[in-house]
């Protein structure tokens, strides 16, 4: 009996507090500063290349929020707010449904961090549940207790009006994509096996990424191959051998397409190793041709 009654106080106990949870979540979200687009409002905008596909989506009186996806890179959501004071302490990113889908649970994603600029960065696993949520009609919205450093609750949330269809040629853009952006080729080292100057089926990969590149993007001028060996051996043979790795790896580009005219060829024996040549290891960096890229 006593047991019982323990029981029932505990329960009892554990619903006012948590009623009491809910009222304090509700008034603060219902004094909470919003911002969202109405239906009427709400618009998402394609810019697609093979390069970069960003799909915008404006926030009326705040910002905007963008899902970028960079060729060879994951996709990720920038929310940038007009003025930066918004999140100075990041926020916490949940799903929730609009308006007119009451009794639909709000459920957590996650916290987001800040950026210095004042935008708030998502992480790729995170901006896929939002793609998801936006899928399904739903609002992902990211909220904070602290707006301008204050006792403020503040939401901003993107909407899912008239995602569906911009979402679709999202899609398409994404599925042009090259498998690489400039960063990813600017600066490349191919390396070698001790006295060899062959491709191997490795490296001729890596080079077909750097032609793909190159040949898809006209600001692309200059290419400058370097080859480079360690310090084992004779100088005069390592200088031969750096010479023939820079000119097996200029021939492969002229041979896929690449004009003879952007290609500036050079060799450098033993001069310029990128670590000392005290280890396996360390040598095995050195025995190398880098490509360069240059834009106009």
């Amino acid at each position: 009996m006593a047991l019982s009654l323990l029981k029932r106080w505990v329960l009892s106990v554990y619903f006012k507090w948590f009623t009491a949870l809910l009222l304090m979540l509700f008034s603060s979200l219902a004094s909470a500063v919003s911002y969202q687009a109405t239906i009427e409002e709400s618009s998402w905008e394609l810019e697609s290349s093979i390069f970069v596909c960003r799909l915008s989506h404006e926030i009326p009186s705040f910002g905007s929020g963008v899902f970028e996806h960079e060729a060879g890179e994951n996709v990720h959501f920038l929310l940038e707010p007009t003025e930066k004071g918004h999140f100075a302490k990041g926020a916490m990113l949940v799903s929730e449904a609009p308006p007119w889908r009451p009794g639909l649970l709000t459920k957590e994603i996650g916290p987001v961090k800040a950026l210095k600029k004042g935008n708030l960065d998502v992480k790729t696993d995170f901006t896929k549940a939002m793609l998801a949520a936006l899928h399904k009609g739903l609002m992902p919205t990211f909220t904070t207790t602290t707006w301008y450093g204050t006792a403020e609750y503040l939401r901003v949330s993107v909407s899912a009006v008239n995602f569906r269809s911009a979402y679709e040629d999202y899609v398409g853009c994404v599925a042009k994509l090259l498998p690489v952006n400039y960063r990813q080729v600017a600066r490349t080292a191919v390396l070698f096996p001790p006295g060899e100057w062959r491709l191997s089926d490795s490296t001729k990969e890596r080079l077909d990424l750097i032609i793909l590149y190159i040949l898809n993007d006209n600001s692309v001028q200059s290419i400058y191959v370097d080859g480079h060996s360690d310090s084992a051996g004779r100088r005069l043979a390592n200088r031969d051998l750096s010479k023939k790795r820079a000119e097996v790896v200029s021939e492969y580009f002229k041979k896929n397409g690449l004009d003879e005219g952007m290609i500036t060829t050079r060799y450098h024996g033993e001069r310029y190793p990128v670590v000392p040549n005290t280890s396996k290891e360390n040598r095995a960096r050195n025995r190398r041709v880098t490509i360069r890229l240059e834009k106009e």
